[in-house]
């Protein structure tokens, strides 16, 4: 090419380049950005969206024990025998509602047909709703005792109040079986403290849809109470349990065959039973995300070394309860990598639960927890926050097991 003159050219081409690459540069970043929250699984999505925390006050008092989510998205948050009702995901909350005039004791979702159970053990009967909240009937059940004759109401009876609400197995051979934590405070029924040594933790379950109650073997670790459940995909089923008797952390266990048998209790290295330096412990929730592929857990309890030990061993003391946290484990309660503060002030009772897909509380997580401005037993509030919040910052990738 005689006589051309190439900076001309150079100068009128290596802009075009420039921003030929650029576009090929920013293109790339959002496929690679497009395959990275591809490679997620679908149902972490809705836990992901913009960081998110909401609190609100509901009930004056003492309480905070269930709070779960019907089949038609509505959260429902119990208070002895009334709840009140959330429609769009927790944001707002209907007036309480009375369930029934001896209403009370745990409750349950039955995942197989929607029917939400509310399960006076010691009593043997619950009241059941077979349209997500609106109506309920009273029923009488059969509660069949363990092999030490405990648990049912004409024997030693069991107690079922202070306990993260029930579950619906998900996987393996028992699919379909209701599950609840319970708690046997020793051949006297007595919760004073000179029977305390001898309270023990299990469980009852249903396959007939909560007309027939088996009272599992014990949780075996002795003064224990308070309990919560959570099942692995792999089918087994995580046991966390309170302890009265002394200082140290929350213990858990395993159950390989639905519920029936608790095995090889630990006291987690991490995870505090309450206030550090007591050793009276607190009520703690735990729970499952439901996110297809991955065994997220999440704990709620105190942290805080506000601690004092009780007058009497095994006596109780409120002192020192505040900052209510969760913790979440990645690898199906291995480690616990992450937690953060709820409400820094005074806290104790706590449980937790997680919005349904498709509907106005699909990728919400909640926190029904005792607390106020003053006392911890001020009054409950829920605390509405998801994933993204809890993570802080953290990519979900980076925690997740490889």
């Amino acid at each position: 090419m005689a006589g051309c003159n190439w900076g001309s050219v150079l100068t009128s081409i290596i802009p075009k380049v420039r921003l030929r690459l650029a576009s090929l540069a920013l293109f790339a970043t959002a496929a690679f950005a497009a395959a990275d929250r591809a490679a997620l699984p679908p149902t972490a999505q809705p836990f992901l969206t913009a960081p998110a925390l909401q609190i609100h006050p509901l009930f004056d008092g003492r309480g905070g024990r269930d709070i779960v989510t019907a089949r038609n998205g509505h959260v429902l948050a119990f208070h002895g025998k009334v709840f009140r009702e959330s429609a769009d995901g927790g944001s707002t909350w209907s007036p309480p509602r009375e369930i029934g005039p001896d209403a009370g004791g745990k409750v349950v979702v039955n995942e197989t047909n929607g029917n939400i159970l509310y399960v006076r053990a010691d009593k043997g009967y619950l009241w059941r709703s077979r349209d997500d909240g609106r109506t309920w009937t009273r029923e009488s059940i059969r509660i069949k005792p363990n092999k030490f004759n405990h648990g049912s109401p004409d024997s030693v009876p069991q107690s079922v109040g202070a306990f993260q609400p029930g579950i619906t197995l998900q996987f393996g051979p028992r699919k379909g079986r209701l599950l609840l934590a319970t708690r046997i405070m020793g051949p006297a029924a007595s919760n004073d403290v000179e029977w305390r040594p001898y309270h023990y933790n299990a469980a009852m379950f249903s396959d007939d849809g909560g007309a027939t109650w088996q009272v599992s073997a014990p949780f075996p670790v002795l003064g224990s109470g308070e309990a919560a459940l959570a099942e692995l995909s792999d089918g087994r089923i995580l046991y966390s349990s309170r302890e009265h008797m002394s200082v140290g952390n929350r213990y858990f266990g395993w159950s390989h065959d639905g519920g029936e048998l608790w095995l090889s209790p630990w006291l987690s290295d991490t995870l505090p039973d309450g206030s550090r330096g007591t050793s009276y412990g607190c009520m703690g929730g735990l729970m499952r995300l439901p996110i297809a592929g991955a065994d997220i857990l999440l704990y709620s309890n105190l942290d805080t070394d506000a601690g004092v030990m009780p007058k009497k061993v095994g006596g109780s003391t409120s002192a020192g309860r505040e900052n209510i946290t969760v913790w979440a484990s990645f690898d199906g309660g291995r480690t616990w990598p992450v937690k953060r503060f709820v409400y820094a002030g005074p806290s104790a009772y706590s449980n937790l639960g997680v919005g349904r897909a498709s509907t106005p509380s699909a990728g919400k997580i909640y926190l029904h927890f005792e607390g106020g401005p003053k006392t911890c037993y001020d009054g409950v509030m829920v605390a509405v926050f998801n994933l993204a919040w809890l993570l802080d910052g953290r990519d979900l990738r980076s925690v997740l097991p490889e």
